[in-house]
């Protein structure tokens, strides 16, 4: 796939070409030709800084991608104006309802870096991860004052800006950058509600099971994460050998993921390995003059490894589902929709887990399930936590770790940091890459999860049933509010009052809790 810069004044003319043949069109059917043009222009600039940016982050001591980065990173705020004005003239078009009818279509078609320490901190060895978790945290406690200082300017920069478009702060402007257009802060904080009476009860009985498992008399923070006595189950192969094992599996499980794992393979659709000067972490982005995912990710030799073949793989079988879906703003998919692809993909390839784990097929299987739910208490507090700093920016340093660690007695209340003065004063948060750079998106990977969770209870009663109604959502991609998707494909609204404790109740009955 080759790689040019895009120049900067050509896109300029090229937007403004757009506007005078939109101005001048006397027809829903030209502007709407007009806007088929945009679709083309735009995929270009986003194919060539996806390029960069993959490039870059595959190796971040490449001086020309590194420089291709800084380029676009300069220019997107650019762009996106030039974007925000055409769609201005989009949306007050007098053919206004040629257009959204246009969208209506129903398509059907060894020096380690952070990642790297992963397998020391959830070692089997619980001494070896107790010093990896000492070592872990005075990375963090030894650059505090330095993230606290990067937080806090994070903080009054965006609640500046909320304040230069006219918003109270900047939880108003973060939720319509989220593209939340169908629910309301209300409706989260009723879903923390939920949360803290119906579910975490139930997640501190998982972690009480894990402790007898492990045969502790108590759970410290170091064993966060950890579920079997001889260590987690991890993946068997090579990364390539495990890549193969996902193509057997999504051959097996349909013929649309085994044509999608065949084109992402294929095309080497993967950049998985693990190196020093690789960007930590893991995502899937897509290239449209291609009409290809691309999945980046940091194989570790953990059960991570194989939730990148699941997780990752949600979000890009989605994608290239509906790659040839004309209207390319039913790709415009809000977060908890995206993540409920991703997240409840990892529950219909349970049962081709053995590919992966061999004999600790079904450790895998209990540990994830286990993980799933613990997840939702973290995952909520994490926005809470965003809520209230957001809601109060001048609060100081030592007060945002206050609050933090209020809401983990709150939200986990096993947890024991003694012996961790940094933890114990409210320090974890600033691990978390969200917080800083993705304000106010983790509360979606908790909605999502409630609607994994309910699409697992489904499977395990009616696989095809549940399989169909996955499919179905997939294939809606965003031509419908998030909302009105669940509904359409038979699953509870999240925010609805009583869905967690009837997702609880079904576990628990499934668990004999």
């Amino acid at each position: 796939m080759p790689y040019s810069r895009i120049d900067m004044e050509a896109v300029r003319k090229d937007f403004a070409d757009l506007e005078k043949r939109f101005t001048e069109a006397d027809s829903g059917e030209k502007q709407f030709a007009v806007h088929q043009d945009y679709y083309k222009i735009t995929d270009h600039i986003m194919t060539e800084s996806q390029l960069a940016e993959i490039r870059h982050d595959i190796d971040v001591t490449d001086e020309f991608y590194k420089g291709e980065q800084d380029f676009f990173d300069a220019v997107t705020p650019d762009i996106q104006n030039l974007k925000v004005h055409y769609q201005r003239m989009l949306y007050h078009s007098k053919f206004r309802p040629y257009l959204e009818e246009k969208t209506k279509i129903d398509w059907n078609g060894e020096t380690l870096n952070l990642s790297l320490m992963n397998p020391y901190l959830h070692s089997p060895d619980r001494a070896v991860r107790v010093e990896a978790w000492k070592k872990f945290s005075a990375f963090f406690s030894a650059h505090k004052e330095e993230l606290d200082d990067f937080y806090d300017r994070l903080v009054k920069c965006r609640t500046k800006q909320a304040e230069q478009l006219g918003y109270r702060n900047y939880l108003d402007l973060g939720y319509c950058r989220m593209m939340r257009n169908c629910y309301t802060r209300s409706d989260i904080a009723e879903f923390r509600r939920q949360v803290k009476k119906d579910f975490v009860p139930f997640a501190e009985q998982l972690h009480e099971r894990r402790r007898q498992r492990l045969g502790l008399s108590s759970l410290h923070f170091e064993d966060e994460g950890v579920y079997f006595k001889n260590g987690n189950p991890a993946p068997i192969g090579t990364p390539e050998e495990i890549l193969e094992a996902g193509r057997k599996m999504y051959r097996e499980l349909s013929p649309e993921t085994g044509k999608f794992m065949d084109f992402m393979c294929d095309n080497h659709m993967f950049d998985v390995i693990g190196r020093k000067t690789k960007r930590a972490g893991g995502y899937m982005t897509y290239l449209p003059d291609y009409k290809a995912p691309f999945i980046f990710a940091n194989f570790n030799g953990t059960s991570g490894d194989a939730d990148v073949i699941t997780h990752e793989c949600g979000h890009a079988f989605q994608g290239w589902i509906v790659a040839d879906d004309p209207i390319r703003e039913h790709a415009d998919i809000t977060m908890e929709t995206a993540e409920t692809h991703s997240m409840s993909m990892e529950f219909f390839t349970e049962p081709w887990m053995n590919l992966f784990f061999g004999a600790r097929a079904k450790d895998y299987v209990d540990m994830h399930f286990e993980d799933s739910c613990c997840f939702i208490p973290y995952g909520t507090m994490v926005d809470e936590f965003q809520d209230i700093i957001y809601d109060d920016p001048a609060l100081d340093p030592k007060t945002r770790n206050e609050v933090w660690r209020d809401l983990e007695r709150q939200y986990k209340p096993h947890l024991d940091y003694s012996g961790n003065d940094y933890y114990e004063q409210g320090g974890f948060w600033q691990k978390q890459h969200h917080i800083y750079c993705f304000p106010l998106y983790y509360i979606d990977y908790c909605i999502a999860q409630t609607n994994a969770l309910q699409y697992k209870v489904w499977m395990d009663s009616d696989y095809k049933g549940a399989w169909e109604s996955y499919l179905r959502l997939c294939r809606l991609s965003a031509s419908d509010f998030f909302t009105g998707l669940v509904k359409e494909v038979g699953l509870v609204n999240p925010f609805e009052d009583g869905c967690l404790k009837s997702v609880v109740g079904q576990l628990t009955d499934r668990m004999n809790l």
